[in-house]
């Protein structure tokens, strides 16, 4: 499952008193987990957050949350309203924008996870000598339970039997057996009622559950009605049913008055088929760099007929430079884009197949680039609360703008010389695919010896460098969104940074600045000195000769972020076991820190990890944790949420798969006090009793899964099979028609430059899918068929209050 979000409010509640904004802030939740925090927008009731999150869903869950937050310094945040989206209605919203008005929150409302329950109908001979129905109600088991305050749930459970003649109420004998750390285990008290046969069409079990507040109130997490009548054709009946929300009788504020907030929600699940069944898509994909011309490749056609080019690109581009492909195929697309380039100065400024395939490029394998390059100075910047404001309009009392534009000055220079002595760390693809763009822009316009260095400029300094300035968090720069006076800075360094290496690229004498400010600003660099280092940094990252770059030596930064790690060594059980680190991910070592830039507390060589896996949440009673083996104790590590928690155990899986001595079984619970609680072996060196779910294929690419990329392209070419039958009749029309074109026709919107071989490029797709379709069509019969209604993967939805 994948997603990709972005999104506005609109009209939200304001506050009653005479400041009316509020500051807002946004999350993505799985249920009730958080899994991303927009920035804050201050001082709005209309934010536009303008973010894009896109992540692989690690978990089943029965709805996608966005709260919307008033962001509170001295209070706790309050949550202004949300919109909560069935799973199942989730393909209905995909590829669309949807305004949705925001729904009220309250704690009856808030639930997830599901119950097993097991209901019973025994005959019962009373004292006096009658026989009446006695009905036993088992709690069996719970599963997916919300965490508390970050911990999980100490529950209990109130029964009920509800009828018309019976009373409102009445509470069984386990109304207060509460369960420490009750997240999935079993619940042995049973409650027992009498009933009378005629009253059991008319009767209803409802559980609901609370979680024990000890010292403060408890939380309701949900409840359940079922039907007495259930049992009417066999005396006991047990199920999975999921938590339902309810109605807590109070009367909430209209939901147009809280507002809106409108979403782009791009939604996927797809099942990935084993290696064998790629092959024929694969090899296709991969010869497309070579077809002539390009349009007539199946990459190309991909990209022709996806309603969003981007969902194309990202597993185009994943698969492609997975086999060394890439190079030669962006090459290929943007010379197309230069035939339709009628000016020099409007160079790939462009949003097409090409631009969007090198913007992807450059974001997956520049990571280390712009972390070595940007990021002392990014740290810098952040961390100080120096003013850089140099509009008049936005100046706050007692600013000095003089002093903000040295301070602004300071940044610009020091970023820009960090930029332009860069070149011996960038990334050999994107150096190789930079000489192409330049060598095919020089032909195009030979006249031109300004649009070499455009043609360059306008991906290493629009679309690379400074959009990572303007955005750190979102390239793993920094670990949150910087603070709204932060991101002011950052922007207006980002505006003179483009504009810097494009002026510097065409040697113009003007700056393009529309506001008077930043023209007055950007006089300090039209210097002779600034051209000079521009156009001598794009010569080194768009030349073919060998570098003498530590960049191979050098360790690729692959991931970093804030986790709780178990205290190694220890014994006990309990919070304080847990500590707070900074954790970070190379192709060389894992380290942790107490906080970011520092000294390292622990270190584990990558070449010594032997497995990575989850941990079950058993062992310590905490959510989203997973094990790092290695040569000495297991690393036990907690992530915020489940996506990250994912996204950790990928990436160490991806780089240490080829590691000699790597585990085939692990445990997949602790060793505490004296045994391994899943098996309960007491030598802390027993064989593992599990399996790894990691296998180690022969060669691996980091963060690339060429089996995963195929399969979403497969997905896209299901979805996209009417296009692409138009495609094929336009190239049949094409191919038949001679006489002059006066109407638009329906092929008028592909590019076909080549009727015959895009046509026989179109057949050998549609080929390739119908023989992929028959397994995808047996798998979904198989898993409708095996997910038995009521099942634990497949849980009866009863009715809400």
């Amino acid at each position: 499952n994948w997603g990709r979000l972005g999104g506005e409010a609109k009209n939200l509640l304001p506050y009653l008193g005479p400041n009316k904004m509020r500051d807002c802030f946004c999350t993505i939740n799985l249920d009730q987990e958080e899994v991303y925090r927009t920035q804050v927008v201050e001082k709005s009731l209309s934010p536009f957050f303008s973010e894009e999150f896109y992540f692989e869903i690690p978990r089943t869950f029965q709805y996608l949350s966005f709260y919307v937050y008033d962001k509170n310094v001295l209070q706790r945040d309050l949550r202004i309203g949300k919109v909560a989206i069935k799973k199942e209605d989730l393909c209905n919203h995909s590829g669309k924008e949807t305004w949705f008005s925001l729904q009220p929150v309250d704690s009856n409302s808030e639930v997830q996870g599901k119950v097993h329950l097991e209901l019973k109908l025994n005959e019962l001979i009373t004292e006096n000598g009658t026989v009446c129905q006695q009905l036993v109600v088992h709690i069996m088991a719970c599963h997916g339970l919300p965490l508390i305050n970050g911990q999980s749930c100490d529950p209990y459970a109130t029964v009920s039997l509800v009828g018309p003649s019976r009373d409102d109420s009445f509470l069984s004998s386990c109304r207060k057996k509460i369960f420490k750390n009750f997240l999935s285990s079993s619940y042995t008290r049973k409650s027992q009622f009498q009933v009378e046969e005629e009253d059991i069409e008319k009767l209803e079990i409802r559980i609901d559950l609370w979680n024990n507040g000890n010292l403060v109130q408890d939380i309701f997490l949900g409840e359940i009605k079922v039907p007495v009548n259930v049992l009417r054709n066999d005396s006991s009946h047990q199920a999975w049913y999921l938590l339902q929300p309810r109605d807590n009788g109070n009367k909430s504020s209209k939901t147009d008055d809280l507002g809106s907030l409108r979403l782009n929600i791009c939604y996927t699940e797809d099942y990935v088929l084993p290696s064998e069944y790629y092959g024929p898509l694969k090899t296709l994909l991969l010869k497309s760099p070579d077809v002539q011309p390009i349009s007539a490749s199946a990459a190309y056609i991909l990209g022709e007929i996806c309603r969003d080019k981007n969902d194309a690109v990202l597993p185009l581009v994943r698969l492609l430079l997975h086999h060394d492909k890439l190079v030669p195929f962006a090459t290929a697309v943007a010379e197309l884009d230069l035939k339709d380039t009628q000016d020099a100065n409007t160079i790939f400024r462009g949003n097409s197949l090409a631009t969007r395939c090198l913007d992807e490029m450059m974001k997956i394998v520049g990571g280390h680039y712009l972390k070595v390059t940007l990021k002392p100075i990014l740290d810098e910047i952040c961390e100080s609360s120096k003013s850089c404001e140099i509009d008049p309009i936005k100046l706050k009392e007692g600013d000095n703008v003089e002093n903000n534009k040295e301070n602004l000055r300071y940044y610009v220079d020091k970023l820009f010389s960090t930029i332009v002595k860069s070149s011996m760390s960038c990334p050999t693809v994107m150096c190789d695919t930079f000489y192409s763009l330049r060598q095919m822009a020089t032909q195009r316009f030979p006249n031109d010896p300004h649009v070499q260095y455009s043609a360059v400029s306008s991906f290493v300094f629009l679309r690379f460098f400074a959009v990572a300035v303007v955005s750190p968090h979102t390239f793993h720069l920094r670990p949150h969104h910087p603070d709204p006076q932060t991101i002011r800075t950052l922007t207006l360094i980002s505006k003179t940074i483009q504009t810097l290496g494009s002026w510097g690229s065409l040697s113009k004498s003007k700056s393009s600045f529309k506001e008077t400010f930043m023209c007055e600003f950007f006089k300090m660099f039209q210097e002779e000195g600034y051209i000079i280092a521009v156009k001598k940094f794009l010569d080194e990252i768009s030349s073919t000769e060998t570098k003498e770059s530590s960049g191979t030596s050098e360790p690729v930064h692959l991931k970093e972020g804030e986790m709780y790690k178990r205290a190694q060594g220890r014994t006990r059980i309990g919070k304080k076991n847990f500590k707070k680190r900074w954790f970070c991910l190379t192709s060389r070592e894992l380290t942790y820190h107490k906080q970011p830039g520092k000294d390292a507390i622990y270190t584990i060589p990558v070449k010594n990890i032997l497995a990575v896996e989850k941990l079950e949440e058993s062992s310590f009673n905490k959510k989203n944790m997973f094990q790092v083996i290695h040569m000495e104790k297991p690393l036990y590590v907690q992530a915020n949420n489940c996506v990250e928690a994912n996204e950790w155990i990928d990436v160490l899986c991806r780089v240490s798969r080829c590691n000699q001595n790597r585990l085939s079984f692990y445990h997949p619970s602790a060793y505490l006090n004296g045994n391994w609680l899943c098996c309960l072996e007491t030598s802390e060196n027993a064989l593992g009793c599990q399996p790894c779910t990691a296998g180690v294929p022969a060669d691996i690419q980091i963060d690339i899964d060429e089996d995963r990329e195929t399969e979403r392209i497969y997905s896209l070419f299901t979805l996209s099979l009417l296009k692409l039958q138009k495609m094929e009749e336009a190239c049949g029309t094409i191919a038949v028609y001679q006489g002059p074109q006066k109407e638009p026709d329906d092929y008028s919107n592909f590019v076909i430059e080549d009727s015959v071989t895009t046509f026989k490029t179109i057949q050998q797709i549609k080929s390739i899918i119908e023989k992929l379709d028959e397994p995808h069509e047996k798998y979904r019969k198989k898993r409708s068929s095996s997910a038995k209604y009521g099942s634990k993967e497949n849980p009866i939805v009863g009715k809400a209050s």
